[in-house]
């Protein structure tokens, strides 16, 4: 069976489209994963000033779907080249091992 090449393509997108839906976060890898958000988000994830956000508490989907915005260059504001670079370096699991160990902080 034969598919228009257009049809392939989106299935691909949808099948490589990772969300914080489909990557169970692990938040011990997370917090190892996370020394070089704490010098803006804090060891608590409260920001160090009132120009970083909070993060503990945070929806782990929400966080996720913030640092892969960050990451695709999707978001902006004044901060959104130094979160592109800082976030470059993770890959899918690591942005849910991230999110997941804000998420559940006390």
């Amino acid at each position: 069976m034969k598919f228009p090449v257009s049809i392939l393509a989106a299935l691909l997108i949808v099948a490589t489209n990772a969300t914080a839906d489909s990557i169970k976060g692990n938040p011990k890898l997370g917090k190892i994963k996370a020394p070089s958000c704490q010098f803006c988000h804090g060891i608590d994830g409260i920001g160090v000033n009132a120009d970083y956000p909070n993060l503990n508490h945070q929806h782990a989907e929400s966080l996720f779907e913030a640092m892969k915005a960050y990451q695709d260059g999707e978001r902006k504001g004044s901060l959104a080249d130094i979160m592109k670079q800082q976030l470059s370096k993770f890959n899918n699991q690591d942005l849910a091992d991230i999110a997941a160990y804000y998420a559940g902080m006390n």
